[in-house]
């Protein structure tokens, strides 16, 4: 004997199953959302008589129209394991329906339409131009408008070179069932632009060396261009010497190899550097430039505290005031040297750490060092002096008779 309340409860736990798988499926299909004209790559999984069959990564296979991929003699051009990009248009009952272009044809309007709503590309013609832009043949006999400002992403400097061209456009307005019709060729052109940017800012990293074009130059230092992004390379990260003017070390279109020195992704700012390519003239400033030795350099800059005395590219030293007036005071260093003058100086001290060079005036040091060696060696003279033989004074005064005669 059945027993109906068994039964009951054997069609609940179906009823509640399904109801549990319905909502599973739908759970998983909004995980993996697809928005109307979102673009991907995806691989052939098969070729049939009306379909081509493809890998999208969600759950389930997505299709695409086999008249899309035949060439003019009627043969398809893709296979199965090839990857091909495609348009997101709509899902019904399980099955995803992608378009790798629209373009008009026999079904044009209804096309279109869905193009505008679903923000698909759609393939044009460049017909002419016309007052404002350009008239785009889209297929059959839809026409539209591209005005000049949407044909490119900077202006277009001879429209004639664009006539007859076949082009991606994006469907801007769409108006009076497709006899108002407004694309851009822009937008295509800025999204694509921005998804090779992102590729190529995931793939850089602060600390690396990468090559670069500089495409201008300003009074703060010049921008870089390094894959299709943009950097700036600052006026003090272009030497190690100090640089007045950009325009003296770089020019527009030439190649370089910088360092990042940081990327700022919120902003979308990278700061370059030059310098850190090149050699660290101080790593040898210790070795080239002992204490105590003698230098020619040139007076790069004038100070009120002093003078700065270039020795060697990125190499430079301080001439304090004190050391410049040979024992009397001055008001600025202006009062005995000049910008770009030639001078002989001493190194008194090396500070490898705080990268400073501490300089005397050659004539005055050596001066200095003369009264030093003289002051040294008539003590040395005046300590050998038997008891009884006078004084230094007299001494000295004993030479110098000795000498005039």
């Amino acid at each position: 004997m059945i027993d109906h309340d068994d039964l009951d409860m054997t069609d609940q736990e179906e009823n509640d199953g399904e109801s549990f798988a319905d909502l599973f499926e739908k759970s998983a299909q909004r995980s993996n959302w697809l928005e109307p004209g979102q673009k991907l790559t995806a691989r052939v999984l098969k070729v049939s008589a009306e379909w081509i069959f493809i890998d999208t990564g969600q759950k389930g296979e997505g299709v695409v129209d086999r008249k899309e991929f035949l060439d003019l003699d009627g043969n398809v051009t893709v296979k199965e394991g090839d990857s091909i990009t495609a348009y997101f248009l709509s899902s019904n009952h399980g099955e995803m329906r992608f378009t790798t272009r629209l373009g008009g044809g026999a079904s044009g309007s209804a096309q279109l339409e869905d193009a505008w709503r679903s923000g698909v590309p759609v393939e044009g013609v460049v017909e002419k131009e016309i007052k404002g832009g350009f008239e785009i043949k889209l297929g059959g006999s839809a026409r539209a408008f591209c005005p000049f400002s949407q044909v490119a992403l900077r202006r277009v400097d001879s429209a004639e070179s664009l006539i007859g061209t076949r082009l991606a456009f994006r469907i801007t307005d769409y108006a009076e069932n497709g006899r108002n019709i407004v694309v851009s060729r822009r937008s295509l052109l800025e999204e694509e632009q921005r998804r090779l940017k992102d590729e190529a800012q995931a793939g850089l990293e602060e600390g690396m060396t990468v090559a670069g074009t500089v495409t201008s130059l300003q009074d703060f230092g010049a921008f870089v261009d390094i894959g299709g992004l943009e950097g700036l390379l600052p006026i003090s990260e272009i030497g190690w010497s100090r640089v007045k003017d950009v325009r003296d070390v770089l020019s527009v279109g030439q190649q370089v190899q910088v360092v990042i020195k940081a990327i700022d992704r919120e902003k979308e700012r990278i700061s370059l550097s030059l310098k850190d390519t090149l050699a660290d003239p101080w790593d040898q400033v210790a070795q080239m430039y002992p204490e105590g030795s003698f230098h020619n350099g040139t007076v790069s800059r004038l100070a009120p505290f002093g003078a700065f005395i270039t020795l060697a590219s990125g190499v430079d030293g301080l001439l304090h005031i004190s050391k410049l007036g040979a024992g009397k005071r001055i008001n600025h260093p202006r009062e005995v040297l000049k910008e770009g003058e030639s001078v002989e100086v001493r190194i008194e001290s090396f500070d490898r750490a705080n990268r400073r060079l501490s300089l005397a005036l050659a004539g005055v040091a050596r001066a200095a060092e003369e009264e030093e060696a003289t002051l040294a060696e008539f003590r040395r003279q005046s300590s050998e002096v038997p008891s009884g033989m006078g004084t230094l004074g007299d001494l000295l005064q004993a030479r110098m008779n000795k000498g005039k005669n």
